[in-house]
């Protein structure tokens, strides 16, 4: 049987160049001159400066069930790949389930007609059954005396004999709603940020600048969707050991690498086309997001208490692009707001990461003592929760002061006729603030302090109510 795509579910080429790329990312310049030495050696030079958790590697289980049944039965298994040789082994090795294992070395890629000369230099010619899910595997299903698919197209190698013996096993449906929840399209709410500064600015009413307003928020949701996905490609390891995240479509293998990559790509050139119909300063802060997402998804993520200020920033970002949009200037009491609102809300995530990875590790070493644990993928320990707690709701209480200071603030008095009816957001605010709090420390929220604050009906209906005070101050 074949390996990628037919035993696991991703590709262990890419799963490794991947890791290369986010180990180095100026790998980049270097793999061209790699490939030119042939594919073999291709595989074997990035293989040997990886680590991949093999344990971690999704598997196609409808077929390993199989392969299990057919090992107590007393098949002869043996495993082939075009991977290099040495991934193969220790993928094998942390299952203990076969016979014989083969993969590429540092001069023949195992592919396709290559695939097929060993199977029968090995064989002696002797009859065969082969597992694939690959154009590539046709010649060799062509020879073999049972077909088994797995996880591949209906269509693939249905011209094939009619007479030889056929099994499929993992089928997949169709991708495109795991597509769909890759791009994380519930995220797409946090861009309605993009439209602050024009309700601020009293401008709802110009239709020119409520229609660039529009395009800026779909640049914004289409840059973001490519992000995510690059986030999740450069992350599956760190994903796969978390207890939420092992279950999105690229860490599950529910989607290929393949796809993930090219929507990525499709997706932020269709934002770049876009965002020449914008001005040039919505283009410049555009521009700024994806160069501070990308040194995010390389290294600042990992960087302590770095990762929180990004993240404030991206945020920030979107409202100086919303500003940038519809040619108004965004006060400094609004990005000073923004700054430390998101700030507070960056910690609530890494302080509700750290009470639900609490809660799982404490039931797996059945202690009553807290457990000791670090973030995967994270700079961040058991230890910093406590310090996290506190510089959280400081900033949190910080925004809700600035928001207070900006009700009296000169600009503020020429923008509104009554300003002091913007107190009650004062108080609106910081309940939001406080239950998102309260739930955060008591492990009753998921990761992701904003999308509760959308979907929590109290946090909704104070939100319905800030916009409201707002309405009747304009």
């Amino acid at each position: 049987m074949d390996l990628d795509g037919t035993l696991i579910k991703t590709d262990l080429l890419l799963e490794s160049l991947l890791l290369l790329l986010k180990k180095n990312p100026l790998y980049v310049f270097v793999l061209p001159i790699w490939l030119m030495a042939g594919r073999a050696k291709f595989k074997a030079k990035i293989a040997a400066r990886v680590s991949v958790s093999y344990e971690l590697l999704p598997l196609n289980s409808e077929f390993l069930n199989f392969l299990r049944s057919e090992k107590t039965n007393g098949r002869h298994l043996v495993l082939i790949s075009a991977s290099n040789e040495n991934m193969v082994a220790a993928l094998a090795h942390s299952l203990d389930l076969f016979d014989k294992v083969v993969g590429s070395d540092d001069h023949t890629n195992l592919k396709a007609d290559a695939k097929l000369q060993r199977i029968n230099e090995m064989n002696a010619n002797a009859p065969f059954a082969y597992a694939g899910n690959a154009s590539a595997d046709l010649p060799i299903w062509q020879q073999a005396q049972e077909i088994i698919r797995v996880n591949c197209s209906n269509s693939l190698g249905q011209d094939l004999a009619a007479d030889k013996p056929r099994q499929d096993f993992d089928m997949p449906g169709s991708r495109w709603p795991w597509l769909w929840q890759a791009m994380r399209p519930h995220q797409w709410l946090k861009n309605g940020l993009l439209f602050i500064p024009l309700v601020l600015a009293h401008q709802l009413d110009d239709m020119h600048a409520l229609q660039h307003a529009a395009i800026g928020f779909l640049c914004f949701c289409l840059l973001a969707s490519s992000v995510y996905l690059l986030n999740d490609l450069l992350d599956l390891e760190a994903d796969r050991r978390h207890a939420n995240k092992r279950s999105r479509p690229l860490a599950a293998g529910a989607l290929t690498i393949q796809h993930g990559a090219a929507t990525a790509v499709v997706l932020f050139t269709a934002a770049l086309l876009l965002a020449h119909l914008q001005p040039l300063a919505f283009v410049e802060a555009l521009g700024t997001y994806w160069l501070l997402t990308l040194c995010y998804s390389f290294l600042l993520k990992r960087v302590f208490l770095l990762d929180l200020f990004s993240l404030a920033a991206l945020y920030t970002l979107r409202l100086i692009a919303g500003a940038g949009a519809v040619s108004v200037t965004a006060s400094p009491w609004l990005l000073a707001f923004s700054m430390a609102l998101f700030f507070g809300l960056g910690a609530v995530k890494r302080v509700t990461e750290l009470v639900n990875k609490n809660e799982i590790e404490t039931e797996r070493i059945d202690s009553e003592q807290e457990a000791s644990f670090t973030l995967p993928g994270r700079a961040y320990t058991s230890k910093h929760r406590e310090l996290l707690i506190l510089m959280g709701t400081t900033a949190s209480a910080i925004a809700v002061l600035v928001f207070l200071l900006y009700i009296y603030a000169e600009e503020t008095m020429a923008l509104y006729s009554s300003p002091l009816i913007l107190w009650p957001i004062v108080g609106l605010l910081g309940l939001i603030l406080f239950r998102v709090w309260r739930f955060a420390v008591t492990g009753k929220m998921h990761e992701d302090p904003v999308l509760f604050a959308i979907s929590d009906h109290p946090s909704q209906i104070a939100t319905a109510l800030i916009f409201l005070v707002l309405w009747l101050a304009i």
